[in-house]
């Protein structure tokens, strides 16, 4: 259920794979909250600078006064909470999993 011993090759006699080279087994708890957490800083600081973006073409082509800390609130925080919802689901049942499986 390991790695060769070398550690670069692929994972023998797993059935969860990975994803882009991304194990989906074996995470530790503080792996699995890092993880979680750092996916939804991502998603924070890439809506809210599309929102930025967005909102600029938004004022400038119509004329309009949206206030750009408004990207922050409605755009940045909800996708934030959103995908730490479902990193936190995600992680920790691989967690979980590990942990079964482990015994």
């Amino acid at each position: 259920m390991g790695a060769n011993s070398t550690g670069s090759g692929p994972v023998s006699g797993s059935s969860s794979g990975s994803f882009l080279g991304f194990p989906l087994e074996g995470f530790g708890f503080f792996t699995s909250l890092l993880l979680a957490t750092a996916s939804g800083f991502f998603a924070f600081f890439l809506m809210t600078g599309i929102a930025i973006f967005g909102l600029l073409i938004w004022n400038q082509l119509l004329h309009h006064t949206v206030n750009y800390a408004d990207t922050y609130l409605y755009i940045g925080f909800p996708s934030a909470v959103a995908v730490w919802t479902v990193a936190l689901g995600v992680f920790g049942t691989l967690w979980v999993r590990a942990k079964i499986h482990a015994r």
